[in-house]
């Protein structure tokens, strides 16, 4: 039996239908059609499905939809301002943050909760705060230059 709900996804509210044991990375990707996040491990293990919950990291592949009723849930696509790319991943780009691209979603999002709460991060800080977020590629340290240089921006 469906559950009608409204998810605020990115400032939109979305009234949606979504089975009681739906996750938040299905409801936004499947029933919103934001697909910027994604689903690597559906185990809270990737963090390539993370997005902001009232402005806190969470895995939505393993929190409820129905949860997130009455939260500001901001993704990837909610960072930027129109089509001009945030600081964040303009760095990214420029320091060779991104190479396949499957993490960077959940990277964007863990490290945009990180400069909101502490826009002085040390590096040993931004470690930790990615520390949830795995990435086969890049070897971190791309990604780390570019949350440091947003910092002292």
């Amino acid at each position: 039996m469906k559950v009608a709900t409204t998810l605020t996804v990115n400032g939109t509210a979305y009234p949606v239908e979504l089975e009681p044991g739906t996750n938040l990375l299905a409801a936004v990707r499947d029933a919103i059609g934001l697909t910027g996040s994604k689903e690597g491990c559906d185990d809270s293990e990737c963090g390539a499905c993370m997005m902001l919950l009232d402005g806190q990291p969470v895995n939505s592949c393993s929190y409820l939809a129905l949860q997130a009723e009455g939260s500001e849930i901001t993704t990837v696509e909610g960072l930027s301002e129109g089509d001009a790319l945030a600081p964040l991943q303009a760095a990214f780009l420029e320091h060779g943050g991104v190479q396949c691209g499957f993490c960077t979603p959940g990277m964007l999002v863990s490290a945009t909760a990180l400069l909101q709460s502490n826009p002085s991060p040390s590096e040993d800080e931004v470690r930790i705060a990615l520390s949830g977020n795995l990435c086969r590629c890049t070897g971190y340290d791309g990604i780390v230059k570019a949350v440091m240089g947003v910092a002292a921006g």
